[in-house]
């Protein structure tokens, strides 16, 4: 089935018919079903289910009710009240499952009866035909629009199955709204995947273990989210280097998944730790391991997983027969080790034998400026030019703040980040206010403070300059990096002044985590953060509209690369004292993309046949890559 075709779901099916007194008399149960949406001849709309080898099930779609708190897990339940029928689905691919329901609500309020004249229960009763059934066509812009125009004048149509049980208010300002907030989320409208996004998709949905890396700002983490959608949430764990990237997904520490403790154990203690019953049933459930951020995983620690894999799955088969997607830039910031060297995932046994096809991303969304578009993409090598040196260096000079709003500080320690912090906020006059985050499991506090992008506890006052952590309102700017300042406190909420000069009244927000057993905890907060000064570290994946940087303490490769890449463009960054010195490459890893870049070529020309194919190969290995070629453009990458 297409990752695009929402007329079908396929997931795990329960059904039941209840008597009119509530009692379940009869129930069917199917591991793997398939889902179909169909029509007849009369244009009535039905929903198929089929499994195995047994008699499909054919229920109409009239009368009915949604239920879908939990359909970002790949649950939901729809009830038929005329046959006093519910279906429990579930393990469902969540996009899937979302693609489907507004699929279902879109043919359902915007069908009409054939020739716009509905068929009587006598005609269709002594109708001679055949029963016939037809799978529905996709939705389009048109059936978007009928809806559309169908909420905007309130017909009393079949009642959304994603709205609430209340029939709709006929009042078109209210209708409106409604009908954003059911699409906002729809992969329907989302905004597609490119080509090469689509590819490493696809790669997945074919079962094929995948690396896929890219720039800053090319839609990594966008890609990944699609990717943990698309698969069955039972058998799926994604999984981070660390607890704000793993939040960020939606999933756990790859630690935590492991089970091993921090990797120092040898390798028969590290299986004792994974046999335990909890963590043993978690491996063996597993079919689909994500690992985001994979550049911070250290060498070792992934080869001892590896080889755990298949003790504890009890095969020989690479990673005990799991499927890999993995994502990161190793250009990025590497692992961190006790002996200060560096071991690379990609420097393992384990990855040549793992890892199948390797993609990398190059269209990038964060920022829009060709210019600096392409002075990130040299730096991200390493490689610094007079001309690149002079630009950076000349923001030095550059006003960014406005509307009150000082840029934010990126910094090499954590430790110098929080010290300003602390400092600027006791500067400031007035009392102070603190925030209180409501934890659902004050056990788990701990837990919370480390996955979590928020703090437990908040302290803030008028002026104080804060970083929204969330994305609240996309169109609008409310995004997570977006800059602002302190206004003032209304009703005990703090209001923002935004970069763009609008208000934000920061109300709680929601951030709910996952543990090791797949437990949700959860932690309610205001989503700011203090933001005179940001560690480079924790500024992976954001985007910040006002920032300058000292990179003199810069220690590792790629830091330097990690804190310019969060500006939106070069006149939102002023960088201090630069040096050409402060930005360099890891060889290895440099070494690393030249090897990828032979096998996106290889790949590229596959369906060119063989012969081609070995031309090629013996064209490589009698001329090697021109260095400079490499030095001077970002990878090629054939998707």
């Amino acid at each position: 089935m297409s990752s695009n075709d929402f007329n079908f779901l396929t997931c795990t099916v329960n059904i039941e018919w209840k008597n009119a007194q509530g009692i379940v008399q009869r129930k069917i149960a199917h591991k793997n079903a398939s889902l179909k949406l169909i029509r007849n001849e009369h244009r009535q709309m039905f929903i198929e289910v089929t499994a195995n080898k047994v008699a499909p099930v054919r229920l109409e779609l009239k009368s009915i009710n949604v239920h879908k708190k939990f359909m970002n897990e790949g649950k939901s339940s729809i009830e038929f009240k005329d046959d006093r029928c519910i279906i429990y689905l579930s393990n469902a691919p969540p996009s899937q499952l979302l693609g489907f329901l507004k699929t279902m609500f879109v043919k359902m309020t915007g069908s009409k009866p054939q020739q716009g004249v509905s068929t009587s229960l006598r005609t269709q009763l002594l109708s001679n035909k055949p029963k016939q059934y037809d799978e529905i066509s996709p939705v389009t812009i048109n059936d978007l629009e009928n809806v559309r125009q169908k909420l905007s004048r309130a017909t009393d149509t079949t009642p959304s199955p994603l709205s609430k049980k209340r029939k709709l208010q006929h009042n078109p300002s209210e209708n409106e709204p409604k009908l954003k907030r059911m699409y906002s989320s729809s992969p329907i409208l989302n905004e597609p995947l490119n080509i090469k996004q689509k590819a490493v998709l696809d790669a997945c949905l074919a079962g094929i273990n995948v690396f896929f890396t890219g720039s800053a700002g090319t839609g990594k983490s966008y890609l990944l989210k699609q990717i943990v959608a698309a698969l069955p949430p039972d058998v799926t764990t994604a999984t981070a280097s660390t607890g704000v990237a793993a939040c960020h997904i939606g999933g756990i520490t790859l630690h935590q998944f492991a089970g091993i403790g921090n990797g120092d154990a040898t390798i028969e203690r590290a299986f004792q730790l994974a046999s335990k019953p909890a963590t043993a049933v978690i491996w063996r459930k597993c079919r689909h391991l994500i690992i985001d951020e994979i550049s911070m995983i250290d060498g070792d620690y992934f080869e001892k997983i590896e080889t755990i894999a298949r003790m504890v799955r009890k095969t020989d088969k690479p990673f005990g027969g799991i499927q890999l997607i993995l994502c990161g830039d190793f250009f990025q910031l590497p692992p961190v080790r006790k002996d200060n060297t560096k071991k690379f995932c990609f420097q393992t046994p384990a990855w040549k034998k793992c890892v199948q096809r390797c993609f990398e991303l190059t269209q990038v969304h964060r920022q829009n400026d060709n210019n600096f578009i392409d002075i990130l993409n040299k730096i991200r090598i390493g490689k610094i030019t007079d001309e690149i040196a002079q630009k950076l260096a000349s923001t030095m000079r550059q006003k960014i703040e406005r509307n009150g709003i000082l840029a934010t500080r990126l910094c090499s320690h954590t430790n110098d980040a929080d010290i300003i912090n602390e400092s600027k906020l006791k500067e400031l006059p007035g009392q102070i206010r603190i925030f209180e985050a409501q934890d659902s499991d004050a056990y788990l506090t701990k837990q919370l403070d480390q996955q979590t992008p928020v703090a437990g506890k908040i302290i803030l006052k008028v002026g104080a300059q804060v970083m929204l952590l969330r994305n609240v309102n996309i169109s609008t700017g409310l995004v997570n990096g977006a800059r602002g300042v302190v206004k003032e406190f209304r009703d005990d909420l703090p209001v923002i002044r935004m970069m763009n000069n609008q208000e934000y009244v920061a109300k709680q927000e929601k951030w709910s985590i996952k543990t090791a057993g797949g437990a949700i905890i959860s932690r309610k907060q205001i989503p700011l953060k203090l933001a005179w000064a940001f560690s480079i570290h924790k500024s992976q994946g954001l985007t910040l509209d006002c920032v300058e940087m000292s990179l003199s303490k810069v220690f590792e490769a790629g830091q330097a690369y990690v804190a310019l890449s969060r500006a939106q463009n070069l006149n939102t960054l002023r960088v201090l004292d630069f040096k050409a010195s402060q930005v360099w490459a890891n060889p290895d890893v440099l070494s690393f993309y030249r090897k990828l870049q032979r096998e996106f070529v290889e790949h590229e020309f596959i369906p060119l046949g063989q012969k081609i194919k070995n031309k090629l190969e013996a064209r490589a290995k009698s001329r090697p890559i021109n260095k400079k070629l490499f030095m001077d453009k970002p990878l090629v990458t054939i998707g």
